[in-house]
């Protein structure tokens, strides 16, 4: 199982009391295995709580899942919780109250928040602290003004950094490339969206959707790694066009109204990559194909392991499904996201595709 990293956790003595008390600030958080059901849930389960020495604490349904624990019937923990946690909300919106400004602990410590729990719930939530968030966020904001045509100087005074040169600095460091030739490059921006089956990462630019993963897919850091060479720029937390039409299109996906995406993908791979990713694409909703019928199809029926490399290194989880590519026996086999995800997606497929008759 994969190690938990310790501090993504709040104190164990902290995530009880927010059990106990069925604390909503935790939502999103953590989850609770119970030793003595082998069910997890979530912090807000209204369910009798269980001792202190019974339980075990995970950072995500996926965690509790590889631990052995089953989803709770009462609280449903692998169901999106549709808000973020409270905290979250609350610096989210701090931040886009005065987004080119910044928040210090002192400042924090004034609106009632405990700047350690504010790290803490960020780093937890979105994979960074709360500052370096503020940052880039202004940092994004910046590169939106340049690239819309305002001056480098204009974009640096809405930026909140006080000098030339450490704006072009900081500019540098997340882009790498100063600001007077961002109007020539495309700006990668982020967002997490919440799923049935967890959280997962959207990443756009004007071309199209980058990236649709899991986020506790192991090979996340190494896509996004590939995403800021090969396109020579960074990611930044940000709205998008095609994040939106994610969004609104893979919610449709998880409730079974529609299987079928119409967001602009412009994946990032080589040629044989790109290839066997549109083949993925032809596989209707609810049916399967092998690897040997992928290799035939791409001129070549011994390329079965470079297919199933391809389908591993594909960033559009979902849209470009890759889930559907099962062993020629009608086993599962190789889904990097989890075979219990691989699982439920073609399960919920045709469950929704027989219910319309």
């Amino acid at each position: 199982m994969k190690t938990i990293t310790p501090n993504l956790l709040p104190p164990n003595d902290t995530m009880y009391q927010a059990l106990v008390n069925k604390d909503s600030s935790f939502e999103g958080i953590f989850f609770v295995g119970v030793r003595t059901t082998g069910i997890f849930c979530r912090p807000t389960c209204t369910a009798k709580k269980p001792a202190p020495q019974n339980v075990e604490y995970f950072p995500s349904p996926n965690e509790a899942l590889l631990g052995g624990y089953r989803p709770c019937l009462r609280c449903h923990p692998m169901d999106p919780a549709g808000t973020p946690p409270e905290l979250i909300e609350r610096l989210r919106a701090e931040v886009e109250r005065a987004p080119d400004g910044r928040l210090t602990d002192k400042e924090l410590a004034g609106l009632a928040i405990d700047p350690s729990t504010a790290r803490r719930q960020f780093k937890r939530y979105y994979g960074m602290t709360f500052q370096a968030y503020h940052r880039a966020r202004r940092m994004g904001r910046a590169l939106r003004e340049i690239k819309s045509g305002r001056r480098v100087d204009e974009a640096r005074n809405g930026s909140g950094f006080g000098s030339q040169s450490g704006f072009r600095d900081a500019f540098e460091r997340i882009f790498g490339e100063s600001p007077t030739t961002a109007k020539k490059q495309e700006g990668l921006f982020a967002s997490r969206i919440e799923t049935p089956l967890g959280s997962m990462l959207a990443i756009a630019d004007d071309a199209g959707l980058r990236l649709l993963e899991f986020v506790d897919r192991r090979a996340l850091e190494r896509e996004l790694s590939i995403l800021r060479s090969r396109l020579k720029t960074n990611v930044v937390p940000g709205e998008h066009r095609h994040l939106t039409t994610t969004r609104k299109q893979i919610a449709d996906y998880f409730t079974g109204k529609n299987f079928e995406f119409t967001v602009p993908i412009a994946p990032v791979g080589s040629p044989f990559q790109l290839r066997d990713w549109r083949l993925l694409q032809t596989i209707p909703p609810g049916e399967t194909r092998s690897y040997s019928w992928m290799a035939e199809q791409l001129g070549d029926k011994e390329m079965r392991r470079a297919v199933g490399r391809a389908n591993g290194e594909n960033m559009l989880c979902i849209i470009v499904p890759c889930h559907r590519v099962i062993r020629a026996d009608g086993t599962l086999c190789g889904y990097g996201g989890g075979l219990w995800r691989k699982k439920w997606l073609l399960e919920h497929e045709r469950k929704a595709i027989e219910l319309r008759g």
